[in-house]
């Protein structure tokens, strides 16, 4: 199987950012952890793009249809502890 290819990013953060990272990354390197930090964060981007379109087409969700999408994202469980957090 072949690798994907990759960049080297040079990429500035403030040192207290880096810290926590670094220690908890461990084995699998800070890289690794900032891949899956990055690629965390255009997913949620490309969720709040449908969102913004669907609710440029049919106006605001309304919290029984962001339950059901939470619902059907993360599972029962995560659902209601959303909803407690909420409160």
């Amino acid at each position: 199987m072949r690798k994907p290819a990759t960049g080297h990013p040079s990429v500035s953060m403030p040192a207290d950012l880096i810290t926590e990272p670094r220690s908890r990354a461990g084995r699998r390197g800070v890289s690794s952890y900032t891949t899956e930090a990055v690629r965390h964060q255009l997913a949620m981007d490309g969720l709040a793009e449908i969102v913004a379109s669907h609710e440029a087409d049919h106006g605001a969700l309304t919290e029984q249809e962001a339950e059901e999408a939470r619902r059907e994202l993360f599972g029962e469980d995560h659902s209601q502890d959303a909803g407690r957090n909420a409160a």
